[in-house]
């Protein structure tokens, strides 16, 4: 259940219906899903994440798969079940295989495991490893 009621196109502010207006032009679609329509209470922030959102996952050095991808690890490791569902359908749809996303869950499972043994054990970085 939100903490906020998610706001039907015809609760919109102006604002927020221009931003939902742009989700739907970019996606070619006329849903706009749960998030947008719960973030949409404060039309400031709807559109600063959408318009941060649009650079983020847009055109880049990175495959857009690759970026739904780490999305979905990022999601798994915050916890947030939402973006987990969204962020896979969404690779889903930019052609993440089954066995993609079984491999993927394989390598979550293991950063999780190996990143909690590396805390616990307090292991310093290597100095090979450290930047600069």
């Amino acid at each position: 259940m939100t903490t906020l009621p998610l706001l039907k196109d015809e609760e919109l502010s102006p604002e927020a219906q221009a931003v939902f207006d742009e989700i739907r032009s970019l996606r070619n679609t006329d849903y706009v899903n749960n998030f947008w329509r719960a973030l949409a209470h404060d039309p400031v922030q709807l559109r600063a994440t959408w318009e941060r959102l649009k650079v983020v996952m847009g055109p880049g050095s990175l495959d857009p798969l690759v970026k739904e991808m780490l999305y979905v690890a990022v999601s798994v490791a915050n916890g947030c079940s939402y973006c987990i569902h969204s962020h896979t359908a969404a690779a889903k749809a930019k052609g993440m295989t089954p066995e993609m996303h079984a491999e993927l869950l394989s390598v979550i499972g293991m950063a999780s495991q190996t990143n909690a043994q590396v805390t616990a054990l307090q292991v310093p970085v290597d100095e090979i490893f450290q930047a600069g």
